[in-house]
């Protein structure tokens, strides 16, 4: 069962706006992880958010919105299918990729012609949103390319002073980022999995949806090859072979599994549910766990190959990934 989210302070929310209006980072819920906001039309606020992530500038930033009815300020053309998947998903877990709206800023979109846009599913969002009036674009609270923070305590310890103010809505209740639909082609195309599944998509628009190619700049964030990675060394084991990867990896190792720890293993081992949900929610809190215990390495075993893992997969696939093969 997600757990609850905690409800919005008044007072919080009224000491939230007026830093964001006065161009500070305030970090916030949302049903995925927790995002680092800043005003979406103020350059100078985004400038911020850039630094304190040591984020490159050519990677679009995620604009929140409070309701559907805000695409027009964003967008320069709202399609009928962007409608459709707004009445349907929104408050939700899918972000857009649409054209931009003339007077968008480039901060926001990375220097591109298209602009990322999501309303987000958690009462304290909400209410910030709607009393900010705007847009607040809101990556995750964390630096560029590491875990993402499910929990306000994550974004203190990893980010501190360089955010005004943390909104505590207490754990996300999905814990991985958004579904991005880039709806700007012929076809829409599926730039980053999520919670909200390819299988959704294409029976609510009732036309198939194509997988995004690399190369050229990100049109949408957390595409690089190695994201949402730990310090620690971290690899990716088949189910079976695991039992031989934990032999050979030496003693002071950590495991994130499905299945129960066995007599035999004295390290860290930490079992995760079976279900994709559930092992969604805790998976980056444990991560961030095992990756402040001074391990050597950190093995986890692969989940399955079904369509509600593939998110979970390109998670891990990312996060395990060989630095060197990430030279441009």
């Amino acid at each position: 069962m997600a757990p609850s989210p905690r409800r919005p302070d008044p007072q919080a929310i009224a000491e939230a706006v007026e830093l964001l209006r006065s161009g500070r980072l305030v970090a916030f819920p949302t049903e995925t992880v927790y995002g680092l906001g800043a005003d979406a039309g103020n350059p100078q606020a985004l400038g911020r958010v850039f630094r304190a992530k040591e984020r490159p500038h050519t990677h679009p930033l995620i604009v929140h919105l409070a309701g559907g009815e805000q695409l027009s300020d964003w967008a320069a053309a709202v399609p009928r299918r962007a409608e459709k998947l707004a009445e349907a998903c929104w408050p939700g877990p899918l972000t857009m990729i649409l054209k931009r709206r003339r007077g968008v800023v480039d901060e926001v979109t990375g220097g591109q012609d298209t602009v990322a846009l999501r309303v987000p599913d958690h009462p304290v969002a909400l209410a910030l949103l709607r009393t900010f009036g705007s847009g607040i674009a809101a990556p995750s609270a964390n630096r560029f390319g590491g875990i993402s923070p499910t929990l306000a305590r994550h974004v203190a310890e990893e980010l501190g002073d360089q955010v005004s103010l943390i909104l505590d809505g207490g754990p996300c209740g999905v814990g991985l980022e958004s579904t991005i639909l880039d709806l700007t082609g012929d076809h829409p195309t599926l730039l980053r999995p999520g919670a909200i599944t390819t299988t959704a998509l294409e029976r609510l628009l009732e036309a198939p949806i194509l997988l995004a190619g690399g190369g050229g700049l990100p049109r949408a964030p957390g595409r690089h090859a190695r994201h949402y990675a730990p310090r620690t060394r971290a690899v990716l084991v088949g189910e079976e072979r695991l039992a031989d990867s934990i032999l050979s990896a030496g003693s002071n190792i950590g495991v994130i599994a499905r299945r129960s720890r066995p007599a035999s293993f004295s390290g860290r081992w930490v079992e995760l549910p079976r279900h994709p949900e559930g092992y969604a929610r805790q998976l980056y809190a444990v991560l961030r766990e095992l990756d402040d215990q001074g391990l050597d390495r950190i093995l986890i075993e692969a989940v399955p190959v079904a369509p509600a893992w593939w998110a979970l997969r390109d998670r891990l696939q990312r996060a395990t990934a060989v630095e060197d093969t990430l030279r441009d």
